[in-house]
């Protein structure tokens, strides 16, 4: 990073801690950054040597706020917040339902001045990304504000990229996209991985990525992100769509599924009853091409992302550890992915790599066909980087070089030369071993919730985990114990 990039990230950092002491969290401090920075770079975009005609009303524009100080200033840009919110195409949608959370006149008018004293379309796209990533993901580590659930370690989407390998040409979705990450980084690797033609430029930059994202808020800056990071402009159709993917099949078809939906077993929709009281509904989504009906939101996300591939697409999801056990809806959802796809690698992940806490999860990889009589999976490939890994968010966060071995295993290059590192005999510890499908067809409820490898921490008292991973073990536990309570609760409230 340069002298003069790391002093324009160290004043925007500082600015925020400024905030902060006026109640103004990392959330509500990111919007506003928002809202300013994308007028400030419209209206560089309007001049020399750009001179673009964009559409935003001159009594709207970044000079507008420029000009005004005090009282007069604080009025004024909580009539520009809701009249551009009326606006069509990214800037209405970069502005929808916006609000001033900045109250103090003054601190406003020094925001204004901190953005207008920098040329940001002359800045390094990498630049301006590392800025804002940088403070998307300090936002996600502000548990009480709940963002984390929108954000992914970045070091397990680049693992995922990598193993997808998407080419230039092809389509890439997320039907969950929370802040972009996924799509940040495919669009890093294809520009790094390939020599681009203007065509092909052109391609990923407005035709490559489309995803769904129902929290205002997070979609907002998922599109900052993305246009921070060159993806789109400042005239691009919406790409992010506010619509709840999973209503209803959209009919369009994609190359490549990348995504993490949010935690959470259940789909639920908040409403007021009559005592003027806020309660929740489970929601289940009557859907033809749905191989079982649940409120199960994670077995809905996966049946809907089995259909928005192409026949020839791949996926990448991260789903909690219920998708590979749960019997009902679940056992008939995993025999029909079986039957249908190539499901044919699942990475166990480690707990303590997400900011929502209490979660375990994994990634399954699988590849779509075309409609057959016989069983599209033939074998299952674990890597099972779970037992006797222990990571946390602040002292031991997950790297990218810790997933290293597992892209190796998983071999992106040519997946179907792969060898195993587990034997019973010469290497008990390896972490990689493949499963026949009649060996897991006839397991309890096609359960694929599969380990072999010896926890350490039972068998060797003197080798005891670090005190801080054995209390992140056991809120992890008694968070997951706390969600089943709920749910029996909750059960037998309704009968």
């Amino acid at each position: 990073m340069s002298e003069n990039t790391s002093s324009i990230v160290s004043k925007v950092w500082n600015f925020c801690h400024t905030l902060r002491d006026d109640g103004v969290g990392y959330g509500d401090y990111l919007e506003q950054l928002t809202y300013l920075l994308f007028l400030k770079m419209a209206d560089e975009f309007s001049k020399p040597p750009y001179n673009r005609n964009l559409q935003i009303p001159k009594k709207y524009n970044w000079e507008s706020l420029t000009e005004l100080k005090g009282a007069e200033l604080e009025l004024h840009y909580s009539t520009l917040l809701r009249e551009l919110s009326n606006q069509k195409g990214i800037l209405g949608q970069i502005f929808t339902k916006s609000q001033n959370k900045i109250q103090d006149p003054a601190k406003l008018y020094r925001l204004i001045e901190l953005i207008d004293n920098e040329e940001w379309n002359m800045m390094a796209t990498d630049v301006k990304g590392e800025i804002y990533e940088g403070l998307l993901e300090k936002n996600a580590e502000d548990t009480k504000s709940g963002a984390g659930q929108y954000f992914t370690p970045r070091a397990l989407i680049r693992t995922m990229v990598e193993c997808l390998r998407p080419e230039p040409m092809k389509t890439i979705a997320d039907p969950a996209c929370g802040t972009g990450g996924f799509f940040l980084s495919s669009y890093e690797f294809i520009s790094k991985s390939y020599k681009l033609d203007k065509k092909q430029k052109e391609f990923l930059k407005f035709k490559t990525f489309a995803g769904n994202e129902i929290v205002a808020n997070t979609r907002r800056l998922c599109l900052m992100n993305l246009f921070l990071h060159n993806i789109g402009d400042i005239e691009s159709d919406n790409y992010i769509s506010p619509a709840d993917s999973l209503v209803a099949d959209s009919g369009a078809r994609f190359d490549y599924v990348l995504t993490n939906p949010p935690f959470g077993k259940k789909s639920s929709m908040t409403f007021t009853n009559e005592e003027g009281e806020q309660e929740k509904e489970d929601l289940t989504y009557n859907r033809q091409d749905f191989w079982a009906t649940t409120s199960n939101k994670q077995l809905n996300f996966v049946q809907h992302i089995k259909t928005m591939l192409k026949t020839t697409g791949k996926a990448a999801v991260v789903v909690p550890d219920n998708v590979l056990f749960e019997g009902g809806a679940g056992e008939t959802v995993r025999k029909k992915l079986l039957e249908t796809i190539d499901l044919h690698t699942i990475l166990r992940l480690p707990t303590g790599i997400f900011y929502a806490q209490g979660v375990k999860a994994n990634v399954i990889f699988f590849d779509s066909k075309p409609a057959s009589k016989e069983n599209q999976t033939k074998e299952i490939w674990y890597y099972d980087y779970r037992t006797n890994i222990h990571h946390t968010l602040k002292k031991n966060q997950l790297k990218k070089d810790d997933l290293e071995e597992f892209i190796k295993c998983y071999n992106p290059e040519n997946r179907f030369k792969r060898k195993e590192s587990y034997h019973p005999e010469k290497n008990p510890e390896g972490r990689w071993r493949k499963f026949a499908f009649d060996e897991i067809i006839a397991r309890d409820k096609t359960s694929l919730d599969i380990f072999w490898l010896k926890d350490k921490s039972l068998a060797d008292l003197d080798n005891l985990p670090d005190p801080d991973e054995l209390a992140l073990d056991i809120v992890e536990n008694l968070e997951a114990g706390l969600e089943n309570f709920r749910e029996i609760i909750k059960k037998l409230n309704s009968k």
